[in-house]
Order: C-alpha cells, then sequence, then structure tokens
C-alpha cells in the first residue's frame, strides 16, 4: 500500500517540472502570480471587448486630435520634477562659476608671470641702454680728442704726417 502511495507521488524532479507549477496555480485559483503582478500593461493597446488602455477611444478623428493635442501641449512637470529640473540647474551654475573662477585664477597668474618676466626684461634693457650710452659717450670723447689732435698737428707739421 506504502508502495503505491509513493509512486502516485511525484518525484523531486517532477514537483519542479510544469506539471508541479500547474498544482500550485490550481491551488492559487483566483490570485495573482507573481508574473502577473510583474507585468505593466501597454499604453495605447486595444483590450478585449473594444475598451483601450490609453483611455480613449478608437477612431480616425479622434486619433489624429489627440496627436494634435500632444504635439501642442507641454508636459505638465509635478512640482518634484520641478524642483529636482531647479537643483540640477543650480549645481551646473555652481560648477560652471567655480570652473570660471578657476580659469581667472589661472589667467591671472600667468598675466602675474608675464609681468615679471616683462619687468625683468625691461630692467635688463635699461642697464644694457645705460651701458651703451655711456660707452658711446667715451668714443665720442676719444673720437673728439684724436680729431682735435690731428687737427693740431696738421697745423705745426703741414708736411709730416702724424
Amino acid at each position: 500500500m506504502q508502495e503505491q502511495a509513493a509512486s502516485s507521488r511525484p518525484s523531486s524532479s517532477e514537483r519542479s517540472s510544469s506539471s508541479g507549477h500547474h498544482m500550485d496555480m490550481e491551488a492559487k485559483e483566483g490570485m495573482e502570480s507573481d508574473e502577473d503582478t510583474r507585468r505593466v500593461p501597454e499604453l495605447g493597446l486595444e483590450l478585449p471587448g473594444g475598451a483601450s488602455t490609453s483611455g480613449r477611444e478608437a477612431g480616425p478623428d479622434r486619433a489624429q486630435s489627440s496627436t494634435a493635442q500632444a504635439t501642442s501641449r507641454r508636459r505638465v512637470r509635478s512640482p518634484a520634477d520641478k524642483e529636482h529640473k531647479r537643483l540640477k540647474r543650480l549645481l551646473r551654475n555652481r560648477v560652471s562659476a567655480q570652473q570660471a573662477r578657476e580659469r581667472k585664477k589661472a589667467y591671472l597668474t600667468d598675466l602675474e608671470v608675464k609681468v615679471k618676466d616683462l619687468e625683468k626684461k625691461n630692467s635688463e634693457m635699461e642697464e644694457r641702454l645705460s651701458t651703451l650710452q655711456n660707452e658711446n659717450q667715451m668714443l665720442r670723447q676719444v673720437d673728439f680728442a684724436l680729431d682735435t689732435e690731428e687737427h693740431h698737428c696738421k697745423q705745426e707739421r703741414p708736411r709730416q704726417h702724424c
């Protein structure tokens, strides 16, 4: 007797098969399965009985007017969406302002380096100018002295070369 009862029971492999699943479905008759609760109906599909899931009547005139309304109307955002959008914009502005400050700081630092380099170069060039002016003045004095000496030499000894 126990052998007949054991043979009528499904084995573990049979329990995991579809026949076992079918028995569970029969036990839950009237209840939705996990698959049914996770399934999301698609909008705009016709349901049995002529009803649609979009909530609009199907028909050529109605479809054209609903398309025109959809293109002319803007999507209404919830206050949470508006706040989220505002916060994102504020964050973008903060980041942008920080980047602008960093660019400005780098630009000013670069300008300060250029100013120091140009001041140094200007100082070196002023020093060189002063040196060349002094040298030029000394050469003019030497030239004048030589010209004067040569002139006196010609006057004293016209036939001799100095």
